[in-house]
């Protein structure tokens, strides 16, 4: 296992690691009632996970009735304040992300996560899971100050810093997450069950996998390339 290719191997956690929908939709739709909006489906919401909580809430008021700013203000540490209270109990690994990552930590690779999310809210959340162990570093949203959230590639070379430095891909279920990638120089694996916002092929990853059983032959490939 020694001359596995990766030395770090990221991941964004929404949609990616868990599937962090049902706290998400909850949040969403507590604030949306506040603002006496109509409620949406979990559907709805996993199409506007991936950039953020803000970014989330603008598309939920835009969907249920149309983007109000002053409504947005009143609204929005509500959501917050929520979702901090109740991050969760919904949220649940994705098939096979466990194994996956128990996979990579026998061939000594550090794992990490980079996310959109604010940094105080995943690193929560994954003290909740009783999961902090398994990750070397925990990048947020804001880690890395306004502005410098994914698709920059700061946060993923905060990351690899973080980790000790080697080789590294990242794997992730967005755009964001791709574009992070290419604009870092690592490769990127899309994930086809995560929160897409639009087909998968479109993330132009330079690997798609299925499930998480693909993840090491598919980080393998890669790294013969």
């Amino acid at each position: 296992m020694a001359d596995f290719p990766f030395d770090i191997v990221g991941f964004d956690l929404d949609g990616t690691l868990f599937d962090t929908s049902a706290d998400l939709a909850a949040a969403t739709n507590h604030a949306l009632a506040l603002a006496g909006r109509p409620l949406l489906d979990l559907a709805a919401v996993k199409t506007m996970i991936g950039r953020g909580a803000k970014a989330m809430l603008e598309m939920s008021l835009e969907a249920s009735g149309g983007y109000d700013q002053p409504l947005m203000d009143r609204v929005y540490p509500e959501l917050l304040a929520y979702y901090e209270a109740n991050l969760s109990g919904g949220t649940i690994p994705f098939p096979g992300m466990l194994d996956a990552l128990d996979a990579l930590d026998a061939r000594g690779v550090k794992i990490a996560i980079v996310t959109n999310k604010f940094e105080r809210f995943a690193t929560k959340l994954i003290e909740e899971l009783g999961l902090s162990h398994r990750f070397a570093a925990l990048i947020g949203g804001d880690t890395m100050g306004r502005g410098n959230a994914k698709p920059s590639a700061l946060p993923i070379h905060e990351m690899i810093r973080r980790c000790g430095g080697g080789t590294a891909a990242f794997v992730g279920d967005s755009i964001y997450d791709t574009l992070a990638a290419k604009n870092a120089g690592i490769p990127s694996i899309a994930v086809s069950f995560g929160f897409l916002m639009q087909p998968v092929e479109e993330l132009n990853a330079d690997a798609v996998i299925d499930g998480y059983d693909e993840l090491i032959p598919t980080l393998e490939r890669l790294g013969a390339r």
